[in-house]
C-alpha cells in the first residue's frame, strides 16, 4: 500500500528567520491557512484536499526514521474507531520527520489544539478502510476549503462560484414533462406500484437537474476478484481504494473527484465525508479528467446484502458505469441477467471493461473480448463501434497498466463532452416507457363506434318499448278517426259490446307488468355490458376495468329513469290531433245518417198512410245512407293510416331519443370520458416514449 508522498517541511533558519517555500505554489495555501476556520477530524481531509493543492506524500516505506528523544508517529489499526475520545487532546502536528510542527510565522497555521479542539492526531489517522498521515498542507488545504465552501453558501444561490447547473436540452425536457403528465393522469387508473419507477426517475432526473452539469458521475462495478479496486486507483494514480485477497475487500463506496463542485453530487450518492479522495497530483492527469468524479462500489455479487443493496442504490444515481470483468467471471449469469440485460437501453453511458488480460497467453485476450462482445450484443446491449453509439469495451490489465491509458483517454473525451447525464436521465425515460408500455399501448383501434352507440341505444329502446310505445300511438290515432267519422250505429254496436268486458282484472294485469318490468331491466343490464365490452375491448387491462366500471356507474338507477321517460314521453295527453277534413268527413258522415234517417220517416209515413205511396225515392234515400256511411267510414280511415303512422313513429322516435339521450348522459359519456383520458395518456406515452402521438 502506498500513500501520497509529501515535501519535507523546511527547517528553521539561524536567527529564527521563517523559513521561505520552496515553490511559488506553497504561497497561496499560506495564503488559505490564514483565512481557513479551525479544522474538523482530521478523517475529512481527504474530502477537502483540493487538487492543486494536494502534496504528494511520500511512500510509507520511505518515512524518516523518527528523530531521537520524538516519539515515531503510529498507524491506526484499519477499522478503529476515528472519532478522538471525550477528553482527549489531540497532540500537535509532526512534521515527515517527525519533528513537532509549531505556528508557522509565514504560513500562519496554527497547529495549537487550543486553537483547533477538534483536530485529530495528525501522526495517523484512518477512514475505516487504509491508514494514511495528514500532514501539515492538508490541514491548510481543508481548512481553505472549508472556508470557501462557507463563503460559496453565504453568497446564495445565484453566486457565481456555484457549479453550473445541469441543462437538459428541449427534446428531453418535453419528455420528462410528458411523463409528469402521464403519471398525474394515471395516478386514479393504475396502482402505486406500476408508477413507482416512473415517479422516481422523474425524482432522480429533477435531482440531478440542480446539480453541477461540470461533473460526470462514473461508478465502477464489478464482480468479487474483478480488479475493479485495484483500477480505480489505478485511474486515481494513488492507492485510495483498498485491495486484497480478503473477500469482500470493499466494503463502502469510495469517491475520487478530479475537480472542486462535485460535493451535491457526492452528497445524493450517499457517500460520507470519510470515504472521498482526490487523485493524485498530476496536471496532465487532471486536465485530462477534469470534471470527473469515479465511484468504486462494492462487489455486485457480495456475500453481504448490504453492499449488493448499496451497490444497486447507487447504479441509479450515477451517470455512467465502468462494468469490469475478468476472464473467468466474464460469463457470469448474475451479471448479465441482474444487470447488463436490464441495463442495455443505457448502453451509451456504459463502459465494459475487461480487467486481467494479462494472465492470458497469445490471443486469448483477443477470443475472451470477442466472446463478451458476442454476450454483449445477445444481451441487446448497443456496442459503440465504426462510431455507432454504445457500450465502450475495452481490454486491459490494472496490475501492469496496460490498456489504461486507452480507458483514460476514453474517460477523458466522455467527460468532456458533458452529456453523460442528460443520456442517463433519457436512457432511465426509455426503460420507464418500456415498464409502462403494456398498460399504455394496445394493438388494435379502440374507442366506442357508431354503430355501438347505436346498437346501445336500440337496445334501449326496446327496454323501453318505444315499438310498442308508437304502435300505440298509431292505433290511438285510429281510433280517434273511427270515433270520427265512424257511422252512429258501428259506434253504438262497439259501445254495447264493451259493456260486456270486465272492467276488473287488476291482478293479472299487475302481473304482467312485472314481468315486462323484470324483462326491461334484464334488456337495460344487457345493453350496458355490451357497449361496455364493446368499448373496453383492446385496451389495456387497466384502462379497460375503468371503462367498465364508468359504464356500471352509469347504469345503477338506470332502468328506473327510463321508466319515467317512458310516461313523461310516451303517449301525449289528450286525443290526438285531428287533420283539417276530419270535419269534412263528419259532416258527409252526418249527412248520411241523415238520409238514412229521412229516407226511414218517408217509409213509415207512406206505411202511415200520411204520404203518398213512392217507394223508389225513400228507399234510395236509405240506401245511399246505409252504403254511404260505411264507405265514408272506410275511406276515411284509409285516409287516416299515413297520419296515425307518422304519428306512430313520432311517438316512438321521442321515446327512442329520450331513452338514448339518458342512456348517453349516464354510460355513454362516462364511457366516453375514460377513453378520452385514455386517448391523452396514451400521446403522453407517445411523447415520452419518442414514438409520436399516434400509439396503439
Amino acid at each position: 500500500m502506498t500513500s501520497c508522498p509529501a515535501e519535507e517541511a523546511p527547517k528553521p533558519r539561524s536567527g529564527g528567520e521563517p523559513p521561505q517555500p520552496r515553490h511559488a505554489e506553497e504561497a497561496p495555501q499560506a495564503r488559505h491557512a490564514e483565512e481557513a476556520p479551525q479544522a474538523r477530524h482530521a478523517e475529512e481531509a481527504p474530502q477537502a484536499r483540493h487538487a492543486e493543492e494536494a502534496p504528494q506524500t511520500r511512500h510509507a516505506e520511505e518515512a524518516p526514521e523518527p528523530r531521537s528523544g520524538e516519539e515515531a508517529p503510529k498507524l491506526r489499526p484499519t477499522g478503529a474507531d476515528p472519532e478522538p475520545h471525550p477528553g482527549d487532546t489531540a497532540p500537535a502536528p509532526r512534521s515527515a520527520e517527525g519533528a513537532t510542527i509549531g505556528t508557522d510565522p509565514a504560513a500562519g497555521l496554527a497547529t495549537d489544539p487550543a486553537v483547533d479542539p477538534d483536530a485529530e492526531s495528525s501522526e495517523a489517522w484512518d477512514d475505516g478502510l487504509i491508514a494514511r498521515r495528514i500532514t501539515e498542507a492538508n490541514a491548510a488545504a481543508l481548512a481553505a476549503e472549508r472556508t470557501s465552501a462557507l463563503e460559496t453558501s453565504s453568497r446564495g444561490p445565484g453566486s457565481g462560484h456555484n457549479p453550473a447547473p445541469l441543462a437538459y436540452d428541449g427534446h428531453l425536457r418535453s419528455r420528462l414533462d410528458a411523463l409528469r403528465e402521464l403519471v398525474g393522469l394515471s395516478r386514479a387508473r393504475l396502482d402505486r406500484r406500476t408508477l413507482t419507477e416512473a415517479g422516481r426517475v422523474l425524482d432522480e432526473a429533477t435531482a440531478r437537474r440542480k446539480l453541477s452539469g461540470r461533473h460526470t458521475v462514473v461508478a465502477i462495478a464489478g464482480a468479487t476478484g474483478s480488479g475493479k479496486s485495484q483500477l480505480f486507483n489505478s485511474l486515481a494514480g494513488v492507492a485510495i481504494s483498498e485491495t486484497g485477497v480478503r473477500r469482500p475487500t470493499t466494503a463502502a463506496p469510495i469517491a475520487c473527484s478530479w475537480s472542486d463542485g462535485a460535493a451535491g453530487l457526492i452528497d445524493r450518492l450517499g457517500i460520507p465525508g470519510r470515504l472521498r479522495r482526490r487523485p493524485l497530483q498530476s496536471p496532465e492527469a487532471e486536465a485530462q479528467l477534469r470534471g470527473l468524479v469515479l465511484v468504486d462500489l462494492p462487489d455486485h455479487d457480495s456475500a453481504a446484502v448490504q453492499h449488493r443493496e448499496q451497490v444497486d442504490r447507487i447504479l441509479k444515481l450515477v451517470d455512467a458505469v465502468i462494468w469490469v470483468v475478468d476472464p473467468e467471471k466474464y460469463a457470469d449469469a448474475v451479471l448479465h441477467e441482474r444487470y447488463l440485460r436490464p441495463m442495455a437501453g443505457h448502453a451509451e453511458v456504459m463502459f465494459v471493461v475487461l480487467n486481467q488480460v494479462d494472465r492470458l497467453p497469445g490471443d486469448a485476450a483477443d477470443q475472451v473480448l470477442d466472446d463478451l462482445r458476442r454476450l454483449l450484443d445477445e444481451d441487446g446491449v448497443a456496442l459503440g463501434e465504426f462510431g455507432e453509439p454504445g457500450a465502450t469495451v475495452l481490454a486491459l490489465s490494472a496490475l501492469t497498466g496496460e490498456g489504461v491509458g486507452d480507458l483514460r483517454e476514453a474517460l477523458g473525451e466522455f467527460v468532456a463532452e458533458r452529456g453523460a447525464a442528460s443520456r442517463r436521465v433519457a436512457a432511465d425515460v426509455d426503460a420507464a416507457a418500456a415498464e409502462l408500455r403494456p398498460v399504455y399501448v394496445t394493438g388494435r383501434r379502440v374507442g366506442l363506434s357508431e354503430d355501438a352507440r347505436e346498437e346501445f341505444a336500440a337496445r334501449l329502446a326496446d327496454a323501453v318499448g318505444a315499438i310498442a310505445a308508437g304502435e300505440a300511438a298509431e292505433r290511438a290515432w285510429l281510433r280517434n278517426a273511427n270515433r270520427a267519422c265512424g257511422t252512429p250505429w258501428l259506434r253504438l254496436w262497439r259501445w254495447y259490446q264493451g259493456r260486456g268486458e270486465p272492467t276488473t282484472g287488476r291482478t293479472p294485469v299487475r302481473v304482467q307488468a312485472a314481468d315486462e318490468e323484470a324483462t326491461a331491466r334484464q334488456r337495460v343490464e344487457q345493453a350496458v355490458r355490451t357497449v361496455s365490452d364493446r368499448a373496453s375491448a383492446g385496451l389495456p387491462a387497466p384502462w379497460a376495468q375503468a371503462v367498465r366500471e364508468a359504464a356500471v356507474r352509469g347504469s345503477q338507477g338506470l332502468s328506473e329513469a327510463l321508466d319515467e321517460l317512458a310516461a313523461r314521453a310516451g303517449l301525449p295527453p289528450g286525443r290526438p290531433p285531428r287533420p283539417g277534413w276530419w270535419p269534412v268527413a263528419v259532416l258527409v258522415q252526418a249527412s248520411m245518417t241523415l238520409l238514412q234517417v229521412v229516407g226511414g220517416l218517408w217509409l213509415v209515413g207512406q206505411i202511415a198512410g200520411v204520404m203518398s205511396p213512392n217507394l223508389g225515392v225513400p228507399v234510395l234515400l236509405m240506401a245511399c245512407g246505409i252504403v254511404g256511411g260505411p264507405l265514408v267510414e272506410w275511406a276515411c280511415r284509409m285516409a287516416a293510416r299515413a297520419p296515425a303512422r307518422r304519428y306512430g313513429h313520432d311517438a316512438e322516435r321521442r321515446l327512442r331519443e329520450a331513452a338514448a339521450s339518458c342512456g348517453r348522459a349516464r354510460v355513454l359519456d362516462p364511457v366516453a370520458a375514460e377513453l378520452l383520458r385514455y386517448r391523452e395518456v396514451r400521446e403522453q406515452y407517445g411523447r415520452v416514449a419518442r414514438t409520436g402521438a399516434a400509439v396503439g
